[in-house]
């Protein structure tokens, strides 16, 4: 299956440059194997796997799946908590030629019937039962759906009796075939381009509920994932642990994508509690965690200071806003140095903080951007900013998807013939770094003067009574908008409008960037499952309740 959007001048461009190369995911775990057989590559509860043994799974799963008679190309569905064979069937699909869609265990039938009839999928990896939720027969009902639908496998050592025809223990079906001479060649047939073939879908977040398909070739995933190695200086000495789920960037790139390019191992934790993943830091000494905030808020609640967390080197956290005091917090809390980078799931990554980056670097910016990425600032009218000036982020690099899956019009809405697309952030340069000032969309022009939340945000996120902000416009006869302040206080504390007002003077901020309006809340609208705060809804609200005259 061919990327939507590449085309041969640009692909010569990055194969030149050196950006992209010939690689799949499936050749560092057979190095790996080669270099590093006996040091353990996977761990989670039940299973300690090591990078020969990991190899040998991978081509077992490939070829029982090859042998199954599943086409090349075919799309294929894991569903998998944070486990050993989840990794192992994300990296035998791109082995077996299968193109791979890995999601969060929480999805359920309504975005499921969207994602397996728009993939036409002929197979799906699930648990059994997870959670009290039974896949197996959430799935059973899809195969009545979708024809297509043929093949179940699941994480199971058995197979239940109610179970539907063609449904296989991935498990028993691996540690079987694993005993058995693989035919290499048969799968050398089914190797994907890096480059012009299609290996793996993503979603994406949105407002309609319904997730995007995005569509990934091997070689922009790798060059990436080369990038974050260097940024955060992975090596084969590394232990990574995923607490986030893997389907999922905030876990995902750390472990799935970047781990094996640097041949550090990964531990898994399977069921999320504070106290598990920091008994699990402890025990497995971990030196990385990807992890959303909730996780980090959740585990400094539960009194890190009883673990011995020395073995930590830095926090991956992603997947939604993370304050400057939690980060702050876990930094004293883990002795770790927490990153931060700027990427989306459909245009891309952009840029990255080193770990030996200065804190304020790391927590005001989202650092440098990555290698091979090209930058342009422009204006409301699209005309290139100047020098030191802030602007609306257009970036061009190896780094970006192939587009929407099987969608050019939906794709040219986003990148233009060159390539070329923009993150909707206002961002300014400094010190080399990409200063995130605010969305394009959530910008407020108040009487004729720019108001970039994100800077508001990144002060009134220093008080030390505020747990969680967000500014947003509203609509005003006088000065076209102004701005509003909603504010998560931290718990039982209270705070005021004359406290905000007298906070933001004291940092010398500009009297017309000064929220004109406080909104006390309990808990701001999300944007899908990504954990993104729906600023769109608060405009709404406040506006509602402007005209109300509220």
């Amino acid at each position: 299956m061919k990327p939507i959007r590449y085309k041969k001048e640009m692909v010569d461009e990055f194969l030149r440059d050196g950006y992209w190369t010939q690689e799949l995911f499936y050749d560092f775990y057979e190095r790996n194997a080669r270099e590093l057989g006996d040091r353990e590559a996977l761990v989670d509860s039940k299973y300690r796997v090591t990078w020969s043994e990991a190899k040998k799974l991978v081509d077992a799963i490939a070829i029982s799946w090859v042998d199954l008679g599943i086409p090349k190309f075919s799309r294929i569905i894991i569903q998998s908590p944070n486990s050993v064979f989840g990794f192992l069937a994300r990296i035998a699909a791109e082995r077996a030629g299968l193109i791979s869609l890995t999601v969060y265990p929480y999805l359920r039938q309504l975005e499921l019937e969207y994602m397996v009839k728009r993939t036409e999928a002929v197979s799906v990896v699930i648990p059994n039962v997870y959670r009290n939720f039974d896949y197996l027969e959430m799935y059973k009902g899809l195969q009545e759906q979708f024809p297509h639908l043929q093949y179940i496998f699941l994480f199971d050592d058995e197979v239940p009796l109610n179970a539907p025809g063609r449904t296989y223990s991935l498990t028993s079906m691996a540690k079987e075939r694993v005993k058995k001479p693989v035919d290499k060649a048969k799968l050398e047939e089914r190797r994907l381009d890096p480059i012009w073939n299609i290996s793996l879908l993503t979603t994406t977040s949105g407002t309609t509920g319904i997730p995007k398909l995005v569509e990934w070739p091997a070689a922009p995933r790798v060059c990436t994932s080369k990038g974050r190695v260097d940024i955060w200086k992975l090596t084969k000495d590394d232990i990574t642990m995923a607490i986030a789920p893997h389907a999922g960037g905030a876990a995902g790139t750390l472990t799935y994508f970047a781990a094996p390019i640097a041949g550090a191992k990964t531990v898994m934790l399977e069921e999320f509690t504070p106290e598990d993943a920091l008994a699990l830091i402890e025990k497995e000494k971990a030196t990385a965690i990807g992890v959303v905030p909730t996780h980090l808020i959740r585990m400094l609640e539960a009194n890190p200071a009883r673990y011995d967390l020395s073995s930590l080197r830095f926090i991956r956290s992603a997947g939604g806003y993370l304050s400057p005091q939690v980060a702050e917090e876990a930094e004293d809390a883990f002795k770790a140095v927490i990153t931060s980078d700027l990427g989306t799931q459909d245009k891309g990554s952009v840029s990255g903080c080193r770990i030996e980056d200065s804190k304020e670097l790391r927590r005001r910016t989202v650092g440098r951007m990555l290698p091979g990425n090209k930058v342009r600032l422009v204006d409301e009218q699209g005309k290139e900013v100047a020098d030191g000036e802030p602007g609306i982020l257009y970036f061009r690099g190896p780094h970006a998807p192939a587009g929407y899956y099987r969608d050019e019009e939906l794709t040219a809405t986003v990148f233009d013939k060159e390539g070329w697309c923009t993150t909707e952030d206002i961002v300014k340069f400094d010190e080399g770094c990409l200063w995130i000032l605010g969305r394009a969309k959530d910008m407020v022009i108040r009487g004729g003067q720019n108001i970039y939340p994100a800077e508001i945000e990144g002060l009134l996120n220093e008080h030390p009574k505020v747990s969680s902000v967000a500014i947003v416009g509203y609509p005003d006869r006088e000065m076209g908008e102004r701005c509003c302040a909603y504010v998560i206080p931290k718990p039982g504390e209270s705070f005021t409008f004359k406290e905000m007002v007298g906070f933001l003077k004291g940092k010398k901020l500009a009297m017309f960037k000064v929220p004109e309006r406080l909104e006390i809340v309990a808990e701001f609208p999300a944007v899908g499952d990504s954990g993104k705060i729906n600023k769109e809804t608060l405009k709404k609200e406040i506006a509602a309740k402007v005209g109300r005259g509220e």
